[in-house]
């Protein structure tokens, strides 16, 4: 077993409850972990043994710039759903954190941060 993460990943999106967010937009930040087996990538070096990040990338990205939600929660529970559809016959496990760094409320933080895991 292994895992495939994407540290940091970047969207630009307009979610978020508040009518300003749906209209001016906000970068989200994302942190996807994949639990599979790697052992035949490691051992043959062919790509058709892992998921490939970059396809990974590639579908959340587009996924999350085509869609709208209220709730961070939403969006990760979004991804999750995109990982399973797409890739669950190999996946064991997803982790997505989803971080939101400009949250309208008064206070001084860094970001708000959701984090869901699901087994497939």
């Amino acid at each position: 077993m292994g895992k495939v993460r994407i540290n940091n990943m970047l969207v630009y999106t307009y979610n978020g409850v508040m009518g300003e967010e749906k209209v001016l937009g906000q970068k989200l930040e994302l942190d996807i972990e994949l639990t599979l087996p790697l052992e035949e990538a490691g051992k043959t070096d062919d790509l058709h043994q892992t998921i490939s990040y970059a396809d990974v990338y590639t579908d959340v990205k587009t996924a999350l710039e085509s869609k709208s939600f209220d709730l961070i929660e939403a969006v990760t529970y979004y991804v999750l759903d995109i990982l399973g559809e797409k890739y669950g016959d190999m996946l064991e496990q997803a982790l997505v954190r989803t971080r939101k760094y400009h949250v309208p409320i008064a206070g001084f933080f860094d970001n708000v941060e959701i984090e869901m895991e699901r087994d497939y």
